[in-house]
């Protein structure tokens, strides 16, 4: 069987995997996400609505279909065929009043992956530069797939670059998170997917992450490949983000590599909402020689 139709036939499976795992997590609900309950103490609650307007508070009481709200503006009555979604939250999430939902996108620094985990059944679809879509899946709350494809212009469908980033890690005590993981990349030689000679090439790291979602830091040690060759010396990585607004950080992610004087260092600003997020920054190198910005980055994240 020919390499592309082996390669062809693992992407599609883990797209169809991803298509029905959704589809099954949201025909589970009874016409709304979340759980219906008078929370504990320290939980706050979020209530959209179908028409989109979200009212914060808590539940403080439940009959049959509707339940009463309290929030800022006094305790209201909601019909339960009216919500769409029921969010529950730590009162820490709310500052000065206002709700600072979660960063959407802490599984991943600037390209390399935290030492965090998705969520079973939470997913992304990742774009990096236009030319390099991917998708991402929580398997389990332990083990992640992810699969992408180049979509290079004037290039044949057969020809361009497929890539695989598996991900197993563990929250090993209270805010720190370790994984292993690892970009591989299918590359043709002479852009021949028939050509024996065409290779595997890409890393295989640990990564650390201390910290919340909101402030941390990571830190990973990385192997390069070429098919079953493997380096002798890692490559050191390490980097963090720092959230100073409602919706945007600072994400830094720097590497040094065996064999190289000047370590590659990258900075930039993630801009997101609950869903999405952009990230826009700048890749250099660390030497006398270096450029006085660098070279642009730029990526966007929808998670699902």
């Amino acid at each position: 069987m020919k390499k592309t139709t082996i390669i062809g036939m693992t992407l599609c499976l883990l797209l169809i995997l991803i298509f029905t795992s959704v589809t099954a997590l949201a025909g589970s609900n009874k016409g709304y996400k979340g759980e219906l309950r008078i929370p504990e103490e320290g939980t706050t609650q979020i209530i959209v609505s179908k028409g989109g307007s979200q009212m914060v508070g808590r539940i403080v009481a439940i009959r049959e279909g509707e339940f009463d709200f309290e929030s800022e503006m006094g305790t209201s009555t909601i019909q339960i065929s009216d919500i769409k979604e029921i969010k529950e939250i730590s009162s820490k999430s709310m500052k000065e009043g206002v709700y600072w939902f979660p960063n959407p996108n802490q599984t991943r620094l600037i390209i390399s992956p935290t030492g965090r985990m998705l969520k079973r059944g939470q997913g992304y679809f990742n774009d990096i530069y236009i030319f390099f879509p991917n998708v991402a899946y929580g398997i389990t709350d332990n083990i992640t797939m992810g699969a992408g494809i180049t979509i290079f212009p004037g290039v044949d469908l057969e020809k361009q670059i497929m890539f695989f980033t598996p991900k197993i890690g563990i929250s090993a005590i209270e805010n720190f998170s370790l994984a292993v993981s690892g970009l591989i990349f299918r590359i043709p030689k002479a852009y021949d997917w028939d050509n024996e000679d065409a290779m595997a090439v890409g890393i295989i790291f640990g990564t650390g992450t201390y910290g919340t979602p909101d402030k941390s830091v990571s830190f990973g040690l990385g192997y390069g490949f070429v098919d079953d060759e493997l380096g002798d010396k890692p490559a050191v990585m390490f980097g963090g983000e720092y959230r100073f607004a409602r919706r945007a950080s600072f994400v830094s992610e720097n590497w040094i590599f065996p064999n190289t004087d000047n370590p590659l260092i990258s900075y930039g600003i993630r801009l997101f909402g609950e869903q999405m997020a952009v990230d826009l920054g700048f890749f250099n190198t660390f030497g006398e020689d270096m450029p006085a910005v660098g070279i642009p980055y730029v990526d966007f994240v929808y998670n699902f």
